[in-house]
């Protein structure tokens, strides 16, 4: 069995992903964000076409269900711009389903996973190529944990990655104690997101010394210790020999941010944040971070359920 990135268009043999944002939005609604939702496929499709215009070929979505995740676009966006789209499942922190869970993730998660991930979200016929859970500030609350055994669950039935929410980038040790040591999950199908926002390097390298891909998603916001400590914080673990841990992404949450509306957005990795890490790191090496990681990180042995 090869492995394989599960794409909307279908699945993609690991070396054909090409360079990848490895953690973005095309579409996102939560009550947090009121007024800045993610809503208009055309925005999208001008944004993945500037994506592309700077060598993007690839944009792993990590918007989850019940979050306006615009499924039912995806694959159309998909063929038009010519850039590979990873859709996801799984469930965000409680705070964002302000009316409680949609219904068909309430009772049982793991089954609504694994049937977003083998058959498709809704009747659009769009497979999740990857589980998105979420953990709290510093620690686990119940909602957390139950959605991560969800996962889990999901994990050993279909082989799917899971990304990690790591909310200010606090709290990852318990999440991989919990889905790595108690539920089995193998750390290379665990991704960790939002390290940047916790510039911790000796925290850094024991989750990369525990086998786990880290990424460092969400530069040029001007509160988070992100773009002016990441080239440092990346070459310390590259010297420490994780080099082939290391994630980037841009994970644009926000109508303002994006790049057609005069944001960062998706083009900032690689029109700023990619020329910059170079001088430090070296090409070959961020060329890793955009090619080989992701598609280390997202490609997977699929099993049927």
């Amino acid at each position: 069995m090869t492995a394989a990135v599960r794409t909307v268009l279908g699945d993609v043999p690991a070396a054909g992903l090409g360079v990848c944002d490895a953690h973005d939005h095309l579409f996102l609604r939560s009550p947090l964000l009121p007024g800045q939702e993610l809503d208009d496929p055309v925005a999208a499709e001008a944004e993945l076409r500037a994506f592309h215009r700077l060598g993007g070929r690839a944009v792993v979505q990590w918007t989850p269900h019940g979050m306006g995740r615009g499924a039912r676009w995806l694959a159309g966006l998909a063929r038009a711009t010519g850039v590979r789209i990873v859709a996801a499942t799984g469930l965000h922190q409680a705070v964002h389903y302000p009316h409680g869970l949609p219904e068909a993730a309430r009772e049982h998660p793991a089954e609504l996973f694994v049937r977003e991930l083998t058959r498709g979200i809704g009747d659009t016929g769009v497979r999740a190529g990857m589980i998105k859970v979420a953990g709290g500030f510093h620690g686990l609350d119940e909602h957390a944990r139950r959605t991560m055994t969800a996962a889990a669950e999901a994990h050993h039935r279909t082989g799917a990655p899971i990304g990690v929410h790591l909310e200010a980038g606090t709290g990852a040790q318990d999440v991989v104690e919990l889905l790595c040591d108690r539920l089995a999950v193998p750390p290379r199908r665990v991704i960790l997101g939002h390290l940047n926002r916790a510039p911790d390097v000796q925290a850094h390298r024991s989750l990369a010394q525990a086998g786990v891909h880290l990424a460092f998603d969400g530069p040029s916001r001007a509160h988070h210790a992100t773009d002016w400590r990441l080239p440092e914080v990346l070459a310390a673990l590259a010297e420490a020999g994780y080099g082939d841990r290391l994630l980037l992404g841009g994970d644009t949450t926000t109508a303002a941010a994006r790049g057609v509306s005069g944001g960062p957005g998706m083009p900032h990795l690689l029109r700023r944040l990619r020329e910059r890490l170079v001088v430090t790191l070296g090409e070959a090496l961020v060329e890793r971070m955009l090619t080989e990681n992701p598609a280390r990180a997202f490609a997977v042995e699929w099993t049927t359920d």
